[in-house]
């Protein structure tokens, strides 16, 4: 009987870890291969704004009876080990995204799923370095400038970051500065190299000489910024997180995003 009230303890504590959450959307795509649907969802309250992203379905029988333009209602059990969604019902037809890329330039804002450019920057050593170095990585990128009077800005989203990087130390987090004619690397060097150098995925780049990339990428990230050549600094930024191809998985605008959203956003990506 002891052993029973162990086993009984050990049970609760592990569901007592789980947390369940009423999921709305419609299907994109099916990979019944890997147990993945990728659904187009509405916000889940209390844990993510509204995205495009894979989710996990264990059980096959399940996953086979949907299919992409399925407009449904599921159950996303939130387990810290592994995220998996259950209970699917369909309850008619959405739409699948589509992407028309006719009005369409290298400066446009990019849809969830489509690819961003490559772009090349300068790292800390005053190396060329680009974005397709980290292909094959899922990558979260942050745009700053040192310069930044605003603690609840720049500064806030160097920690946002870090708190990321120590979570998730498969995930490349890479800081671009977008003042491409103050923030050289020796600049960013004296200004991040000291909370940087501790993670090994963690980089800072400089977009000096590099004016066309710096803004082709904020632009195709749905952010904007202006004034860098009147010293008068303007800006509407995004951090975003890419896939290993360079896919956009999610765009979170602004600066006030929370840890705790990007941090589920991930969990479920890389399940």
């Amino acid at each position: 009987m002891r052993y029973l009230h162990i086993l009984v303890f050990i049970t609760l504590s592990c569901e007592a870890k789980r947390e369940f959450y009423h999921v709305k959307g419609t299907i994109q795509d099916i990979d019944a291969n890997i147990y993945q649907v990728i659904i187009a969802h509405d916000t889940i309250p209390n844990l993510m704004m509204p995205m495009t992203m894979p989710f996990f379905v264990p059980d096959l029988q399940e996953l086979e009876k949907l299919s992409a333009g399925d407009s449904v209602h599921f159950e996303l059990v939130w387990d810290e080990a592994k995220p998996f969604s259950r209970n699917f019902k369909i309850i008619g037809k959405g739409m699948v995204s589509g992407y028309d890329d006719f009005f369409d330039d290298e400066f446009s804002e990019k849809k969830i799923g489509t690819v961003i450019d490559d772009a090349s920057f300068l790292d800390l050593d005053s190396m060329d370095v680009s974005l397709s170095k980290y292909d094959g990585k899922y990558k979260f990128i942050s745009f700053i400038f040192s310069r930044c009077p605003m603690p609840n800005l720049c500064p806030a989203v160097v920690l946002k970051n870090a708190a990321l990087a120590t979570q998730f130390p498969d995930i490349e987090f890479i800081i671009i500065s977008f003042d491409y004619k103050y923030d050289t690397p020796l600049i960013l060097n004296k200004a991040y190299s000291a909370p940087t150098n501790s993670y090994p995925n963690w980089s800072v780049w400089s977009s000096v000489g590099k004016i066309e990339d710096i803004y082709r990428l904020i632009k195709q990230s749905g952010g904007d910024f202006w004034g860098v050549e009147q010293e008068k600094i303007g800006h509407k930024l995004a951090s975003v997180l890419l896939g290993k191809k360079r896919e956009l998985l999610g765009v979170w605008k602004g600066e006030n995003w929370k840890v705790e959203e990007v941090s589920n956003a991930m969990k479920l990506i890389k399940n």
